[in-house]
Parts: structure tokens; sequence; C-alpha cells
């Protein structure tokens, strides 16, 4: 077996988990390629690492709609929130919730501003939520499975200059994700 790091093995199980829920909240695409990678070496088991992935991006979507909402009531949260740039209905985001949710959590760069929207304007939370979740599981599953191929092979095969294509994987994943909210903001 190849460590990725041999402090993380030794590690409780709890202080793994909780290490992966807050790397969701800092970045979320970063912290499961790395979990991935960490579980394809055998660092951190792959059951706890996706329970941990999905408990802690579905906690920050939530937290992300109700900051929204919390938003709508008090003008002095409202300056700090990001929102679409044309104006949007209640009655528009209620009735595509589903749509709005599942298509941002494919999209580099478009879940903050959307899931707040949808707390702002109080699209409905079960159907938020429900979709949030459904969309994260499938997201971060194949994101998971993918840093588990890559960073398998990357950490067999690279030899010394393993860190150096682990420190490009993640880059790659990050650039990315910035790149196609870059061309979304400009094509808008």
């Amino acid at each position: 077996m190849i460590a990725i790091g041999p402090a993380l093995a030794t590690q409780p199980t709890w202080l793994k988990a909780a290490s992966i829920v807050l790397g969701t909240f800092i970045l979320e695409d970063v912290a499961t390629v790395l979990s991935g990678v960490a579980a394809r070496a055998g660092q951190v088991d792959m059951f706890l690492a996706l329970g941990a992935l999905y408990f802690g991006v579905a906690v920050g979507d939530m937290g992300l709609y109700w900051l929204g909402a919390a938003g709508a009531r008090w003008p002095y949260l409202r300056r700090f929130l990001t929102l679409p740039k044309r104006e949007r209905t209640q009655d528009w985001f209620t009735r595509n919730t589903i749509r709005i949710v599942a298509i941002s959590r494919f999209v580099p760069g478009a879940r903050l501003p959307l899931y707040t929207a949808c707390g702002f304007f109080r699209a409905p939370f079960p159907r938020f939520a429900v979709t949030a979740v459904l969309a994260t599981l499938v997201w971060t599953t194949m994101l998971f499975l993918l840093a588990m191929r890559i960073g398998g092979w990357l950490l067999a095969h690279q030899g010394g200059w393993r860190w150096a294509g682990l420190a490009g994987f993640v880059l790659c994943i990050v650039l990315m994700g910035r790149l196609i909210a870059r061309i979304q903001t400009v094509s808008q």
C-alpha cells in the first residue's frame, strides 16, 4: 500500500470524517478528490469518506439556501449575497426549483448564486433539499470514483513525481471549474 500521508492512517475515524466534512465547506471538489485519493491509498475507508462528503456537501447546500432566506429578511445580510443578475420572481423559482438545483450542481460557479436565490425567493425547501441531495449523490460519487482511479494510477506509477501529479490533478479540477464559471459570466 502506498501512503499519501503517514499521519492520516493513525488518526481516529471521527477526526478523518470531521476533516472531510470541514474540507467540503472550504473547497468541496478538492475535498472530494483528496478523499478519493486517500481512500484509494487505504488511508481512509471509502464508505466513511463518501458518507462524510455527502454530509458536508448537503449541509453546505442547505446552508446556502438558508443564507438566501435570511437575506430576504435582513437587508444588512442581503448585501453579502450573490443573486442572479436578472430579477426573477418567486413564482419562477418555485416552478423551476428542481431544474435550477440539478443543473447548478453540475455547473461550476452556479451553486452559490442560485442556491441563495432559491432561499431568497422562497423556493419550496423540501423540493430544493431532495434535489440537492440527489444531485450531490450523483456528482460527488462520480468525482470521487474518478479521483480514486486517477489518484490510484498516479500513486502507483509516478514514483517520486506522484505528488506533482496529484497536485496537478487537483489544480486541474479547480481551474476547470473557475474557467467554466468565467465563461458563464462573460456569456451572460
